[in-house]
C-alpha cells in the first residue's frame, strides 16, 4: 500500500494540526526526552501531515534503519511481528474526523505516527521491538503465548512510563496520542509498578478505558536487555502449559 499523500485534504491537515498542537501543549513537560528529541529528528510539525516516502522514512533510515510501512488498519499477529522483525513499523494512513478527536475504536494515523514514530529514533527502543518480535514469531502458533506478549507490548510500547532523572515521563504511544490518558497516567491515584517481565506477562489490560496501572522502566536499554528473559519465561510457560 501507499500513503497516497496527495489525497489528504485541507481539512485533514487542519485536523492533524489541531491534534498535534493540543498534545504539544502538555507533552514537553511530561513526555520522555527521547520522544521529544525524536519529534524533531523525524521532522514532525503541526502544519502538515507527515509524508512517509519523501520525509519520514529517509530520516528514520538514517537514524536507526527503520521505516514506516503502510497497512490498511489492524493486521494479523504474524504480519505485524514480521514487519517489526524487519524494522518496519506498521501504520495506517486514515485520519480521524473532527467528531472523533477524543476516542477511536481502532488506531488511526495520528496514533500510529505521532504516538509511535518519534521513538523509532532511539536505537535501544528499536532493538527491543525487533528482538521482541523475533520471540513472538517463534511462538506464533500459540495463542496463549501471543496473549502474554500482547500484554507486555501493551504496557511498554503502548502505555509505558519511564523514570528520567527521578521523574516519571511518558513513552508509550497510546498515552502520547491521548490528551486524557496523558494526565491520568501520572495521577498519584493510579498505581505505578516497576518493570518486571513475569508480572507483565500475567497482567491483563483494557482497551476501552484508561488503564488501572502502569509499568515503569528505568531506561530503554533495560527494555532491550529484558528480551532473553521474556523468551525464557515464555518457553517455560509453554513447556508447563501454565498461562495466566
Amino acid at each position: 500500500m501507499d500513503q497516497a499523500y496527495d489525497t489528504y485534504t485541507a481539512a485533514d491537515h487542519a485536523t492533524w494540526r489541531r491534534l498535534f498542537e493540543r498534545q504539544m501543549e502538555q507533552l514537553p513537560a511530561i513526555a520522555s526526552r527521547a520522544y521529544l528529541d525524536g519529534l524533531g529528528q523525524v521532522g514532525f510539525v503541526a502544519d502538515h501531515i507527515p509524508n512517509f516516502n519523501e520525509d519520514t522514512n529517509p530520516r528514520l533510515r538514517a537514524l536507526t534503519g527503520w521505516e514506516v510501512y503502510v497497512v490498511p488498519g489492524l493486521i494479523p499477529h504474524r504480519a505485524f511481528y514480521e514487519l517489526l522483525a524487519h524494522r518496519q513499523f506498521p501504520a495506517s494512513t486514515w485520519l480521524r474526523s473532527p467528531e472523533q478527536l477524543d476516542y477511536l475504536e481502532e488506531p488511526d494515523m495520528f496514533h500510529d505516527t505521532f504516538g509511535h514514530v518519534p521513538l523509532l529514533s532511539n536505537q535501544a527502543f528499536c532493538d527491543f521491538m525487533a528482538d521482541l518480535s523475533r520471540v513472538a514469531l517463534r511462538h506464533i502458533d500459540s495463542e496463549e503465548a501471543l496473549q502474554c506478549l500482547s500484554r507486555l507490548y501493551w504496557y511498554t510500547v503502548e502505555f509505558g512510563l519511564i523514570r528520567e532523572e527521578g521523574t516519571l515521563k511518558i513513552y508509550g504511544g497510546g498515552i502520547l496520542s491521548s490528551p486524557g490518558e496523558s494526565q491520568h497516567c501520572l495521577s498519584a491515584e493510579v498505581p505505578k509498578i516497576d518493570f518486571d517481565v513475569a508480572t507483565l506477562l500475567r497482567t491483563p489490560y483494557h482497551i476501552d478505558r484508561f488503564q488501572e496501572r502502569y509499568f515503569v522502566i528505568d531506561s530503554y536499554r533495560q527494555l532491550y536487555e529484558s528480551v532473553p528473559e521474556i523468551g525464557e519465561l515464555l518457553d517455560e510457560m509453554i513447556g508447563k502449559s501454565v498461562f495466566y
